[in-house]
């Protein structure tokens, strides 16, 4: 039989195109919210001894997280066989250890809660900096997808002389990694945090680069607050305007707006998140 495939939160382009390659049936979910905020649904589709796949956008999750967990619940008092989660953002990756006494390290208990409810988990690029694979927190089978190769293409194809920039030591793996495809030189900065919007970039020390073009990559760009900090010291070191490429583009508050404003020539982002 057709696996199941059902919506949540995310583009029905997706859903579509998703469909379509798996030989899917998408299936409609009755769904709304009672006056006291609380969530009603109802599966119209049998599910007997079906497979499921969720395709959720879990960008800005805690408004998502609780209704996906109804719906996968609902799934399996419908006898439905395996659950599938492709979630290409997923969230609550970055707060990876104990920063600060007393603090919750929330990836951990993200993933047990995901976990509980799902049979396996899809998805793209996460951010894996102090966890080698997700199997160190999901008690789930997973499988990690990943962008490098498409955006190395892209920049093949779209810039001229490109270096490539990783403004943090977080985002090495995917500068790196996209460097050694294209064969192009690269360089990491290193990035100090003081606050949710507060950073500070190291100097680039690139003015041999002068005749490239910079190219920023970075798995997620939230305030937008890196990227605009390292152009800003592109600038001062006398390099040209970099394009800024993002994985997953979250884009929180008026990001967008200010890097546009910034010494930035293009914004280009990966389709993981919808905006």
């Amino acid at each position: 039989m057709k696996p199941l495939i059902f919506a949540h939160h995310s583009s029905s382009q997706l859903v579509s195109s998703f469909a379509e390659k798996v030989n899917g049936e998408i299936t409609h979910v009755e769904s709304h919210d009672f006056p006291d905020g609380e969530s009603y649904l109802r599966v119209e589709q049998n599910c007997f001894g079906r497979t499921a796949i969720i395709i959720a956008d879990l960008h800005q999750p805690n408004a998502k997280v609780l209704p996906l967990i109804f719906l996968c619940e609902t799934l399996k008092e419908l006898k439905i066989a395996t659950i599938i989660l492709v979630a290409p953002y997923l969230p609550y990756m970055r707060q990876d250890k104990q920063f600060q006494p007393g603090e919750g390290v929330t990836s951990r208990y993200f993933a047990k809660i995901l976990s509980q409810h799902v049979d396996k988990l899809i998805t793209i690029d996460p951010h894996l900096h102090r966890y080698n694979s997700l199997d160190e927190i999901y008690s789930i089978p997973s499988i990690v997808l990943h962008t490098t190769a498409y955006i190395a293409q892209w920049i093949k194809e779209s810039v001229n002389k490109p270096l490539i920039i990783g403004p943090d030591s977080e985002s090495e793996q995917w500068a790196a990694a996209t460097a050694n495809i294209i064969n192009c030189p690269f360089i990491i900065l290193q990035k100090e945090r003081f606050g949710d919007r507060d950073v500070q970039v190291s100097p680039p020390e690139a003015s041999c680069y002068k005749d490239h073009t910079p190219v920023l990559i970075d798995d997620i760009i939230s305030t937008g607050k890196t990227m605009i900090k390292t152009a800003e010291a592109l600038k001062e070191d006398g390099l040209n305007a970099p394009v800024c490429i993002g994985v997953h583009a979250l884009f929180s508050g008026e990001a967008f707006n200010e890097m546009q404003q910034a010494n930035i020539k293009d914004i280009v982002t990966c389709s993981t998140v919808s905006h």
